[in-house]
């Protein structure tokens, strides 16, 4: 761009910045209306695609080239390749974990450990234990979290409620650990150090928590009868059939859990669990292997190789004569992946046209003006955060954007910067989950094989954090304010 075509570029007004979110909800609502839970095949995504042309016609309107937003489109998309590449190896580990007898295992067991009437709570707090130890609610959905859903499926439990108690503990955990991206990524961005960051968040997360467990204990209790023991024992009967069930085959699982300890990337990291699912399908499970290829004209030494390869592209087949256990079990591979990553790429356009035009910011300067007390203001932080996931789609953008504009105001009243960094946390991390079209939305549902619509509403952790840091604010408790604020809070931080 010149220096003059700089200088044409207007901001755009709030009424502007409604007109593509106004078309992005219609649109929304008449895909789910059409097409009900296919709405994410495709029907979404174009939804997404048009609210971004409208976006970028304002941008065009108000001085900016095409050039400028083509650019900012492609950065916004870039910064999604990580989500992608975690994704798209995520169905290939599903498929050779599949292969191996991992899956298979770790059902097995579930089944015959988890009496129905636990099993929301014990799937919440197995999950919440895995990732405060790996600091990762995305590696834990993708190992932890794919087991638990198939012995949710298999036992005839509500599928909605199963994800939501594992997105529930995988997100306590995520938000909690020290070794979580979100929580080293909102105190560098609020000004504040990682450890009072955590301390501070206990008093909105713990609460949180232990309500979300209680509900998902009682959920055990009241929901409808799960399957009998006679349609169980087919299932484990047939797992035992089809697989070489037993400890050897949860090796892959150790296997990325030490190197997400050991804080190696995810995407390594599932990568070497893949391969380690390939060698266990090979050593445990080759004639599995070799049935599956079904061609009798190669060696045994090809075949083997055959369908490991195929598993990781295409996913697993299994044609066991129990209907519930081969639509359980026939999924997995990248091509499985490739709807949510199509989805991704067009809400990442979406939210980049937006940033790009100064639309989420003329958006977020508005609710910014309207803030004048400390409840408004952690209501504010919370609402933003919450706005950029649908918006932008990305948790990460929930973050840094508010953070970065709320700041100055929370120094201005004298609040403590770890304030900012927690409401970032309980609006930002949290709700990403609950937008199908958010990155995180979307690798949920593609990992766990259950709609974001369908999980949302039981996600009972995620939805109520915020409410509570809201009431805090609003109650001054657990405010924490600047050591040289004359006016202190009713009810301070005790960190």
């Amino acid at each position: 761009m010149t220096e003059r075509s700089v200088d044409a570029v207007r901001a755009p007004s709030v009424a502007q910045a409604l007109i593509p979110i106004g078309l992005l909800v219609a649109l929304l609502a008449a895909s789910v209306a059409l097409f009900g839970e296919d709405s994410s095949s495709g029907p979404n995504q174009i939804a997404l695609i048009l609210a971004a042309g409208a976006g970028a016609v304002i941008g065009l309107r108000n001085g900016h080239s095409w050039h400028s937003i083509e650019q900012g489109i492609s950065r916004g998309i870039s910064v999604s390749m990580g989500a992608l590449l975690i994704l798209l190896v995520v169905g290939s580990l599903i498929g050779t974990w599949i292969l191996a007898g991992t899956v298979p295992s770790m059902i097995y067991y579930g089944l015959v450990l988890l009496a129905p009437s636990v099993f929301y709570a014990a799937a919440c707090v197995i999950c919440a234990l895995i990732s405060l130890a790996t600091g990762s609610s995305w590696t834990t959905a993708g190992t932890i979290g794919i087991a638990l859903i198939g012995i949710a499926t298999a036992q005839g439990l509500h599928l909605g409620l199963a994800a939501g108690a594992i997105i529930s503990g995988a997100y306590f955990g995520d938000k909690m650990s020290a070794l979580s991206d979100t929580t080293n990524l909102a105190p560098a961005v609020a000004g504040t150090d990682l450890f009072s960051h955590i301390r501070h968040m206990v008093w909105t997360t713990g609460p949180s928590f232990a309500v979300a467990v209680t509900l998902f204990t009682i959920a055990g209790f009241v929901a409808p009868t799960p399957a009998t023991t006679e349609a169980l024992a087919n299932v484990t009967d047939a797992l035992q059939r089809e697989f070489a069930i037993g400890p050897l085959p949860l090796l892959p699982v150790a296997v990325v859990l030490i190197l997400v300890v050991r804080r190696v990337p995810a995407f390594p990291a599932l990568l070497v669990g893949t391969l380690a699912g390939v060698a266990c399908a090979v050593m445990f499970q080759p004639n599995t292997v070799i049935a599956f290829v079904a061609d009798a004209t190669l060696s045994r030494p090809v075949a083997l190789a055959k369908g490991c390869w195929i598993v990781m592209f295409d996913g697993f087949q299994l044609e066991s004569g129990n209907s519930a256990l081969d639509e359980l079990l026939s999924r997995g591979g990248m091509a499985s992946m490739l709807t949510t990553v199509w989805l991704i790429i067009a809400a990442m356009m979406f939210g980049a046209v937006m940033e790009t035009t100064g639309q989420l910011d003329a958006l977020a300067r508005r609710v910014l003006a309207a803030v004048r007390s400390t409840g408004g203001l952690i209501s504010a932080t919370l609402l933003t955060s919450m706005g950029t996931n649908v918006l932008a789609s990305d948790q990460y953008i929930s973050i840094v954007l508010p953070g970065r504009m709320f700041r100055a105001k929370y120094e201005q009243q004298r609040l403590d910067p770890k304030n900012l960094s927690r409401a970032l946390e309980d609006g930002g991390t949290l709700t990403s989950v609950l937008v199908p079209w958010n990155t995180c939305g979307a690798y949920m549902a593609g990992t766990l094989g259950v709609t974001t619509f369908a999980y949302a509403p039981f996600c009972f952790f995620n939805l109520i954090n915020p409410l509570i840091a809201a009431v805090y604010g609003w109650s001054n408790i657990s405010i924490a304010r600047l050591a040289n604020d004359d006016r202190l809070s009713a009810v301070s931080d005790q960190n």
